[in-house]
């Protein structure tokens, strides 16, 4: 270890691994995909027994309102669990946010279910890194703080939501509301690289559901009165797909929708995911949006419609995120560990974060890889060593209101 005063050696001491280890391995075994209400219900009490060793109440705040569109074109409510939400000395000199989520992308008849050991410290299972071990860091860091002097001139609140792997529609609101006020935030995705690499800048990111409506016909009698919506949906999505440049990624991922082969389709459902990386490729996206749905509807007589945006905002380096960077990675390297930080293409509930104003750094979790896979792996050293990193760098910002 560098310079660490005794306030810090001491808490950082009693970190312990191995309850940590074994809180993983008990909320791992709970099946908690994000359209599986009765895990997220479970696994949510088993967070908040354990989150309840922290002052403050432990509440559930309902989730939002979300609707989507289903494969026949409909627009439905889409049911979401309730998130975890805990608030500590609000009127404290420095106040932090803390996020991580309780889902996972595996659902409720996904055959990943269960963890293995691969070799001695790594274990493989679903969300285990993702994000389950990173909860299990961040409340070990917050009890390693409470234990310390340090502990009453921080506030801070907590935000585990059920719903982060589907772009958090129905905690949106929760977020923006928590992070109001709030000196800087720490979120608990997993490390970018499995050498605890963490991620830096991020793009933005919009789902889309682009609804086509034609005209049925018979194919054989009278096609010339049918207007084709399948047509119509692949040529924007050709359209869109010819729009991207570096600063913008766009995927049509499927059209749902079509007919019988002898009938003239008159309903197709594109779907796109678009990635932006500056609020002014935001500008762009939405533009080539516009202009293609514009464009493709008079040129194939179709009606559109389109559903979705963009959820989450992009997230530059900027100057005050920068700077808790550079308090992370001097806590690291106190720890003896190298901090290190790169652009990623993924996106999280930090791009959230990052829209209010507030620098964040989003991958405080453990160290792992081959997340959204049946191969995802914890490297279990890790959940000492990120609590550590984590407390200290809580402590290093509570001491700036000494």
């Amino acid at each position: 270890m560098g310079e660490l005063s005794p306030i810090e050696r001491d808490a950082i001491d009693r970190i312990d691994g191995a309850p940590m280890l074994a809180q993983v391995l008990q909320w791992s075994a709970v099946n908690s995909g994000s359209r599986n209400l009765a895990g997220l219900r479970e696994v949510a009490g088993l967070l908040a027994n354990a989150f309840a060793a922290l002052p403050g109440e432990v509440r559930f705040e309902d989730p939002a309102p979300v609707e989507a569109v289903d494969t026949a074109g409909h627009t439905n409510a889409i049911e979401h669990g309730r998130h975890l939400h805990l608030t500590v000395r609000p009127d404290a000199p420095v106040r932090l946010l803390l996020t991580g989520h309780m889902d996972t992308v595996f659902g409720v008849d996904h055959e990943f279910q269960q963890t293995r050991w691969l070799e001695h410290g790594v274990l493989n299972g679903p969300g285990v890194a993702d994000m389950k071990g990173g909860l299990a860091v961040m409340l070990a860091a917050l009890q390693a703080v409470e234990r310390s002097p340090l502990a009453g001139r921080l506030g801070y609140e907590v935000v585990i939501n059920s719903d982060e792997e589907v772009g958090s529609p129905a905690s949106a609101a929760l977020l923006a509301r928590a992070a109001q006020g709030k000196r800087a935030a720490l979120t608990y995705e997993p490390a970018a690289l499995p050498d605890g690499t963490l991620a830096g800048a991020r793009p933005g990111s919009g789902n889309f559901a682009i609804v086509v409506h034609g005209r049925s016909a018979h194919a054989g009698r009278n096609p010339e009165d049918g207007r084709n919506a399948l047509l119509a949906a692949a040529d924007l999505a050709l359209h869109l797909a010819a729009g991207k440049y570096p600063g913008l990624s766009v995927n049509p991922s499927r059209i749902d929708g079509g007919s019988p082969s002898n009938v003239v389709p008159d309903l197709a459902i594109l779907r796109v995911n678009l990635r932006p990386r500056t609020p002014d490729d935001e500008e762009r996206a939405r533009d080539l949006i516009d202009t293609a749905v514009t464009a493709i509807a008079a040129e194939r007589d179709v009606r559109i419609e389109v559903h979705g945006g963009f959820g989450r905002a992009p997230k530059p380096l900027t100057p005050d995120a920068e700077a808790l960077f550079e308090l992370v990675k001097r806590a690291g390297a106190d720890l003896g560990q190298r901090i290190a930080w790169q652009p990623t293409g993924g996106v999280c509930d930090g791009n959230n974060i990052a829209a209010c104003g507030v620098p964040v750094v989003d991958t405080m979790g453990v160290r792992g890889g081959k997340i959204h896979s049946m191969e995802e792996y914890l490297i279990t050293d890790s959940l000492q060593e990120r609590a550590a990193l984590s407390a200290l760098t809580i402590m290093r910002l509570a001491g700036e209101a000494a």
